[in-house]
């Protein structure tokens, strides 16, 4: 098994958020975990996200490129009841997929773990202290394919009526067929409401590995806690992930 290396790469996160509105999903963006949000004391979230092509052409076909990826059902807790300090965790469930490698097809019905601590803004030393998280996702459990093992860490400040911005780092395991050695590169997710029910968002992440790519869509919230989002998704490795495709994510707090 190659040996695990570690890279800390800068990243550069943006979100803006109209004062007023309903919040966004707690642990993602779109694409992304680029959020401070974590879930609150014994608050429960459920996300069911789904990536596939609205039509696949025949070059994709004789090339192996799948059709879907696999369906991402999630649900996560916040642990911790102190008011300074929040810490969430979750385990997400990926469903069987068609993908372009034998390899990457394994990745289907397997489960990811995921954590995340972290201190609201203003926690201490007044209202200008930035929030500040430490997390760890995509944790899986077959070997050189779903451990990614990746950990970031984040520091975010609201901006006043315009919103909030985040900066930080993050690195994975090179080991994993899906985060390749000098893959994880700067990306930029970014997130703005329209209205109190209406959310634009977007995000992307350089790099040639799982997670490099990016998409931008719209949420509505039918309540503060129920939202659904839709719109496209696209991807830097064409190998790992094969062409662009349509994401329906459902995400319920409770």
């Amino acid at each position: 098994m190659k040996r695990l290396e570690r890279t800390i790469i800068p990243i550069v996160f943006l979100s803006l958020l109209v004062e007023g509105t309903v919040l966004a999903t707690p642990s993602t963006t779109y694409w992304t975990t680029a959020t401070s949000d974590v879930q609150p004391f014994n608050v429960w979230h459920i996300g069911v996200d789904n990536y596939f092509r609205l039509y696949q052409t025949q070059q994709d076909i004789e090339k192996g490129q799948g059709a879907a990826l696999p369906t991402d059902v999630g649900l996560t807790v916040g642990v911790l009841p102190f008011e300074k300090l929040n810490m969430e965790v979750g385990i997400d469930y990926l469903g069987p997929a068609t993908f372009a490698h034998p390899t990457l097809r394994s990745m289907g019905s397997s489960v990811l773990f995921n954590a995340k601590l972290g201190t609201p803004e203003g926690a201490f030393l007044g209202s200008w202290f930035p929030a500040f998280n430490l997390g760890i996702f995509n944790v899986g459990t077959k070997s050189q394919v779903t451990s990614m093992n990746i950990v970031d860490f984040l520091v975010g400040k609201t901006l006043g009526p315009f919103g909030r911005i985040h900066g930080g780092g993050y690195y994975g395991n090179p080991g994993s067929v899906l985060m390749r050695e000098n893959g994880c590169k700067p990306y930029a997710p970014a997130g703005s409401p329209l209205y109190n029910k209406w959310v634009l968002a977007a995000d992307y992440a350089s790099g040639k590995n799982y997670i490099g790519g990016g998409g931008f869509g719209m949420y509505h919230y039918f309540t503060k806690d129920i939202s659904l989002l839709t719109g496209p998704v696209w991807f830097n490795d064409h190998a790992i992930n094969g062409q662009w495709k349509w994401t329906v994510q459902l995400d319920i707090n409770f």
